[in-house]
């Protein structure tokens, strides 16, 4: 793939944009690739260069990416104003429980339908998901949907009132646990060390709640990129996007190294190789 200035706006001119209706609700979702299906979940504030980089990642590994637009401006750099508009709209936002924890955000409901969509439409034995930050945890609530069998969660931010607590009602993470369990399926999950969104407290919860079924990856401070977007910069102020805004896109860096190891994760669960 070729390499694109992540500090400009991207075109993703190699994307098909869809306007998809599910559960009378129409969202644009952008395309790319062929193969078994991954959802890419963009974070905060939007699909952003980074995002439409692990995106085409995935892609290139041999996947159907489906990227659904759920927040900000597509393809645009994460300027601090305006992401900060995107960030203040979404958390008032009734697809969204930024500050309730034992809840489900609503728009997971959404999401789960896409997955089968794109199950349907892509073929394989079935989905992968990835979330990131504001979208961390929905991967973990998509395992609702039969049809989804490799969940990431990075940095899961969400309730971003309580360090400790987790964006999944308690009946349904019951439930992702307990087919987990029947099925043999892991959920991958990563944040740094000195997140303060995403906190040691709250992967301790995951755990509790999946046992070894939670994979957990935390990544030293030092391995996060310093060369972030002017929102970042601003409003984040810590190693926080492990794929995305924080990856150090170089051969030997753990960013690369948590990168290799979900397109592996998507290869085995959805792929057979």
């Amino acid at each position: 793939m070729p390499r694109r200035n992540i500090h400009e706006d991207d075109p993703l001119e190699d994307f098909t944009a869809r306007e998809i209706t599910l559960l009378n609700i129409t969202k644009t979702v952008l395309v790319a690739g062929a193969g078994p299906a991954v959802i890419v979940m963009p974070e905060m504030p939007g699909i952003s260069p980074p995002v439409a980089r692990f995106a085409r990642w995935v892609r290139d590994a041999g996947f159907s990416v489906y990227m659904p637009s759920l927040f900000g401006r597509d393809g645009a750099v994460a300027r601090s104003d305006e992401a900060a508009i995107v960030f203040q709209r979404a958390c008032v936002s009734a697809e969204f429980r930024a500050f309730a924890a034992n809840q489900s955000s609503p728009v997971t409901q959404w999401l789960r339908a896409l997955a089968r969509l794109a199950h349907e439409e892509s073929g394989g034995p079935g989905v992968g998901a990835i979330g990131m930050c504001f979208t961390g945890n929905f991967a973990l609530t998509m395992m609702l949907e039969p049809a989804m069998l490799a969940p990431v969660l990075s940095q899961p931010s969400l309730p971003l009132n309580d360090p400790a607590g987790i964006e999944i009602a308690p009946e349904e993470i019951q439930a992702v646990a307990q087919r987990m369990q029947e099925e043999d399926l892991t959920v991958l999950a990563y944040r740094f060390k000195g997140d303060r969104f995403c906190t040691a407290e709250r992967f301790a919860a995951y755990a509790e709640a999946l046992g070894d079924r939670f994979v957990e990856r935390v990544l030293p401070d030092s391995a996060a990129n310093p060369e972030v977007s002017p929102f970042f910069a601003k409003h984040i102020a810590s190693p926080h996007s492990v794929v995305t805004a924080h990856l150090i896109d170089e051969e030997g860096q753990p960013t690369i190294a948590a990168r290799n190891e979900i397109l592996a994760f998507f290869r085995h669960r959805l792929a057979g190789r």
